[in-house]
Order: structure tokens, then sequence, then C-alpha cells
């Protein structure tokens, strides 16, 4: 069974505050007095820049869509306007640039997804300690290869060796990072094609993608670690 989706909804639309209409949640103004809503629902950036819950999204798409509504939902244009209007601006251009921040990049565009979707990555995976099943290869021939180094440096071998050695063991593990970008990339499509496919069948590439940022993660860290042996001592 497909998870859930974390965004909330109101089983009843929420009224507006200055003449009690019925709004629709993602909408930002209201239908009968055009007034600016509260920001009543958190959670789906994909929803409240009116965009479909896709992983390729096209780029000057999304900056118009962004630079429009920020034009409409700028402080600026309610400095005089009610308190309760001045929030709901505030609410909303600050709600803004998160989505559009996260929206912009691939990887925090999936992150995202995965949260709305139900299987968010926890910050205490982002950089776990446990070796992904798929990276055990590498992981043990960086680490042979970095204590190898560390003896190195000890012996007063010269720095211009330490750094060939280090670009060599960085090698592979950027070639790691190279495939998951392309496994990421063929995910991504797959997840846009699977409208209406089976709910069982979303799942498995959500889970996918899930993996695979995992392990993105990982490598990220793998790198990480090579730099700072390189700018060690």
């Amino acid at each position: 069974m497909s998870a859930q989706p974390l965004t909330v909804r109101s089983v009843t639309p929420p009224e507006c505050r200055s003449c009690n209409s019925s709004v629709p949640v993602d909408e930002h103004f209201c239908p009968n007095c055009s007034r600016i809503q509260s920001l009543g629902r958190h959670g789906d950036y994909f929803a409240f820049l009116g965009l479909p819950r896709k992983l390729v999204l096209d780029a000057q798409e999304l900056d118009r869509r962004f630079r429009d509504l920020s034009r409409k939902v700028h402080p600026d244009f309610y400095y005089n306007a009610p308190p309760a209007e001045r929030l709901a601006s505030l609410e909303r251009s600050s709600y803004l640039n998160d989505a559009y921040r996260a929206l912009k990049q691939p990887v925090s565009r999936i992150e995202h997804l995965l949260t709305i979707e139900g299987l968010p990555l926890g910050k205490s995976e982002e950089g776990a300690a446990k070796v992904p099943p798929g990276l055990l290869e590498e992981v043990f021939a960086l680490n042979e290869e970095l204590d190898e180094i560390r003896d190195l440096r000890e012996s007063g071998t010269d720095s211009a060796t330490l750094a060939a050695r280090l670009a060599t063991a960085r090698q592979p593990i950027e070639a790691k990072r190279d495939e998951h970008e392309r496994a990421l990339a063929e995910a991504s499509e797959q997840w846009d094609r699977q409208g209406d496919a089976p709910a069982d069948a979303r799942r498995a590439t959500l889970e996918s993608l899930r993996q695979l940022l995992l392990e993105r993660n990982y490598i990220t860290n793998l790198l990480a670690g090579i730099e700072r042996e390189a700018t060690h001592g």
C-alpha cells in the first residue's frame, strides 16, 4: 500500500478572514474578495507553486512561477495593509522562498517528494555511519588506501606523492557518485511516468529513490573525508 502524503488538508475548506467565504486550500487569494490568505497548510511545495508532483521540472517555468507569485505576495505590497494581511504576506513570502530553494535543485526536490509521500530521510540517516551494501567494496578499498596514505605521511613522504595517491583514491568514489547521479535521474523520470501506475509500483520507485539518495549522501561524506585528508597538516 502506498504511504499517505504528509500534506495536511482540512476536511472543510478554510474560510477567508475578510469575507468568510470558503477558500480552496491551495489558493493564495480569496476568490470572492481577493484578499491574501493566511498560510493554513504546510508541507507541499509543488502544490504551493501550482506544479505537478514531478521530479523533472522545467527550470524556466519554475522561475516564472516563483517570480509571478513573489510579486503578488511580497511584504512590500502590504506595508499599509491590516496586520492579518501583513502577517499572511510575510508567511507566504517566506514559504515561497523555501519552496523555490527546495524545488530548484534535483536532490532537494527528491528529498521533498519523499517527505510528502511518507518516506522522509531522517536526519540521523543523512550521515549514517553504517555502510550501504552497494558501497561496501569501494569503502573497504578506500579505507585501506587512506590508511596507507596516513602511514606515508607519518614517514615523511613528500606532499606531491601524497596528493597523487589521494587523487587516485578519489577516482572510484567520484565514479560511483556519477553512477548514482545517472541512477537518480533515471528513477526520477520513471516516477514522472507513473502517474496512473499501481500504488505498489509507485511505492517501489520511491523506495529506490530513497535508497539511492542515502547512498549518494554517504558518497558525499566519503569525498569530504578525502578532502580533509588532502588538507591534513
